[in-house]
């Protein structure tokens, strides 16, 4: 038996990524001039040096050695000041957690050139720019298959973690996640994932080896090893664990016994249902099923382990025609069946038979502590997970956990991350559980919209009906004169947009488009608190609308949210109107339901912020308002619920007239031909250098002189709209067929 390298642990946290000057190949030379290497690893993989992102080396994270070294029991770390890690980088792209500590405690050294340069190179989560690239969509199934193949290869020894490369270097102070995998034990169900969330975290995966038997109450405690390790270095920055299947099991369980340390769960078809799961029947069969014959199993299971069609659909771009599309499915299809049977090298016959087992005892342990489970919890659960009744076990651990919030996909399998249309960073941030203290804040927590984000909820989700709408922008330049484009809107904050808010705030999403589109400008639109309410919460509750305004930057209306904005020099939007105009009756659209004190202009005087007054016209040539409150308040129980919800989330219970009666109801509206979406702009409010915080009689006079500019807009674009020659969707569809789907279509000249 050879002798091993240390394991030393993950890098140190407060050390970014370090390039080190050593040659890997004169560590192998001076290793093997005391230990000579066997004649069975001659033909060593290719390595080289990759920038690793460093972690604390005090705690003892794993016995992960370089590929090519035999794997031992793990030995406690060195103990130096200041380290550096060299980190062994296979072909396969996975960087192991542990493998050579030097020490460089050197006197008056201090902190190394690549330290500094990594230290000034990090940034804040909310300086992150708008559509930045995560990543998302450019791994598939395939490459999930190619890594878990090659990381098997070097096997031997107990369970260790490795950072995958796609991660690169995260955020300033992202906090450390955990990936703990299923029943295949790779470490590999991040890879269409790791790029977006390395990102915002430090990703660490758990890898158990094929042939390693450690019981479920060993993994249990190397993982709590690492989490109380982790801790004691930052006690106020969480803790995030993603347990999949088998790991859900395994992240319950280390977070009723560690109730204390700030864990956050994010659990994903998790396998505490496995008695009522159809795997059971597998256990006898398998057991007296020859040897010979195991791949049958193996590929039976891959093919209900998901949706065959999802996974290859996440190798395919969603920006190709539908003839092209069908055709890289099919492409994508054919080459991805052949390579399921990979499954059997993944997962052996002995393997497969001994984790059914450990599912077993992992899913009774689990179960037996959800009641001491103090951490939050973010619940993944497939409506067609053939496996496991995730549905079912979703409604139960709802109920059953004291913190919990389920996200629901109806149309997904058990292997839920690699399916396509599922990214884990988007469902984090809708849920509002990424946070770097105790408790996730509107404003500093806030994580910018992705470029996949900004294509798959804008331009796809909402193409239809942009395109219906077919919006049209307009602003005033500072001489008075209006143009078309947003030429006149500032291109730096802060700046406060006030204006009219449309029936069921149909007005946001043209908004959100034009903004990033034209301006490159990411704006926060303050709302009603209901929509940040836990009333909506269920256990099948499924990606809606309300998701969608957490990811792009909505936030609950008080005064301490735009003053942080502010103070940050943000991009607000505000509608001083509210749930009043965005509910408001039959025949009252376009009117403005304001309050009669400026609650704004004085706030945005103290830090001098633009204020840009803006109107919209069109929800008249979209949608008939047939069913509002006044038809509503007659039905009892219907009453009763509005009656309810409007005392619950109270807004302006001070003010006067008709502002303060905000009553919430859903509005009985019917689709109607779309005409067009119609916005102005109107010039710029300098509030830098007037003395309004001193003089209330100033603030008053701008307050009206804003709405009156709303009103005046509103009337111009009622007026003006009867001059656009492409007000019908008729007529917009022919130039749209003649030219083109995305070319602009012609407006009136302002």
């Amino acid at each position: 038996m050879y002798p091993t390298l240390p394991s030393l642990g993950p890098p140190s946290r407060t050390a970014a990524s370090l390039s080190l000057s050593v040659s890997l190949s004169i560590v192998q030379n001076l290793y093997f001039q005391h230990f000579p290497p066997p004649a069975r690893i001659s033909n060593l993989p290719q390595f080289s040096l990759l920038p690793f992102p460093s972690r604390p080396l005090s705690m003892l994270l794993s016995s992960a050695q370089l590929p090519f070294l035999p794997l031992r029991t793990p030995t406690p770390p060195f103990h130096s000041p200041k380290r550096c890690r060299l980190a062994a980088v296979c072909k396969n792209q996975v960087k192991h957690a542990s493998s050579l500590e030097l020490d460089r405690s050197l006197p008056g050294s201090g902190d190394s050139h690549a330290e500094k340069k990594a230290k000034g190179t990090r940034i804040k989560a909310g300086e992150l720019s708008g559509r930045y690239d995560d990543g998302f969509g450019t791994k598939s199934m395939k490459d999930y298959f190619d890594m878990a193949k090659e990381i098997i290869k070097p096997d031997g020894g107990p369970p260790r973690w490795f950072c995958p490369v796609e991660c690169g270097p995260s955020i300033k102070d992202a906090p450390l996640l955990f990936f703990l995998p299923g029943i295949d034990g790779t470490g590999m169900g991040l890879v269409l994932h790791q790029k977006s969330l390395g990102k915002i975290f430090e990703v660490w995966c758990l890898h158990i080896p094929v042939n390693d038997r450690t019981p479920f109450e060993g993994l249990v405690e190397f993982v709590e090893r690492s989490v109380n390790s982790e801790h004691a270095m930052s006690t106020n920055t969480p803790i995030y664990i993603v347990g999949d299947s088998l790991g859900g099991c395994l992240a319950l369980a280390v977070a009723a016994r560690n109730p204390a340390v700030g864990i956050v769960l994010i659990l994903v078809n998790p396998a505490t249902s496995f008695a009522r799961s159809r795997l059971q029947p597998l256990l006898p069969v398998l057991e007296a099923l020859p040897s010979n014959l195991h791949i049958t199993i193996t590929y039976l299971l891959s093919l209900v382990m998901g949706d065959p069609v999802k996974m290859a659909m996440a190798g395919v771009s969603k920006e190709l025609p539908l003839p092209q599309t069908l055709d890289e499915l099919s492409k994508c299809l054919t080459s991805l069946l052949p390579i399921l049977s990979d499954l059997a090298d993944i997962i052996p016959r002995d393997t497969l038979l001994w984790k059914l087992k450990l599912l077993k005892s992992a899913a009774a342990y689990a179960n037996s502590c959800l009641h001491a489970v103090e951490a939050e919890v973010l619940l993944l659960a497939s409506g067609k997970d053939n496996l496991l009744p995730s549905g079912e076990e979703a409604d139960r651990l709802w109920t059953s956990l004291k913190n919990c919030r389920v996200r629901y996909f109806k149309d997904n399998g058990h292997t839920l991350l690699l399916e396509d249309g599922i990214n884990l960073l988007t469902i984090i941030k809708g849920a509002c559980i990424y946070h770097h203290s105790g408790q996730h804040d509107y404003v500093t927590d806030y994580l910018p919209p992705t470029h996949s984000e900004y294509k798959k909820h804008i331009e796809q989700d909402y193409r239809w009906f942009l395109l219906a709408t077919s919006p049209v922008m307009f602003s005033t330049l500072q001489d008075g004169r209006i143009v078309k484009g947003l030429a006149g809107i500032p291109d730096k904050g802060p700046v406060l947009f006030v204006g009219y808010h449309m029936l069921m705030a149909l007005d946001v999403i043209p908004l959100f488009k034009a903004f990033w589109k034209e301006k490159n400008i990411i704006f926060h639109a303050m709302a009603h608190p209901l929509f940040f309410s836990e009333k909506f919460e269920t256990s099948r509750r499924e990606f809606c609308l309300l998701d969608f305004w957490n990811i792009f930057g909505a936030l609950p209306i008080t005064p301490s949210n735009m003053y942080r904005l502010f103070s940050r020099g943000s991009f607000v939007l505000l509608y001083p109107g509210g749930i009043c105009e965005a509910l408001h009756r039959k025949h009252e659209e376009y009117k403005l339901f304001w309050p009669d004190q400026p609650e704004f202009v004085r706030m945005a005087a103290r830090f001098g912020v633009t204020i840009v007054p803006f109107g919209v016209v069109g929800e008249d040539d979209v949608t008939k308002l047939v069913l509002d409150y006044n038809d509503q308040k007659n039905i009892p129980f219907i009453r009763e619920w509005i009656e309810a919800n409007s005392k619950e989330f109270t807004l302006r219970s001070d003010a006067s007239g008709e502002v303060s009666e905000q009553k919430l109801y859903i509005p009985g509206v019917l689709p109607i031909l779309p005409g067009r979406f119609y916005y102005l702009f109107g010039k710029p409010f300098e509030t830098q250098g007037m003395d309004i915080l001193k003089d209330r009689s100033k603030a008053n006079a701008m307050y009206l002189q804003i709405q009156s500019e709303i009103e005046n807009m509103l009337s111009y674009l009622k007026r003006k709209r009867e001059e656009d020659p492409y007000r019908s969707i008729l007529k917009r569809a022919l130039h749209q067929a003649f030219w083109d789907s995305s070319a602009e279509v012609p407006t009136f000249e302002p």
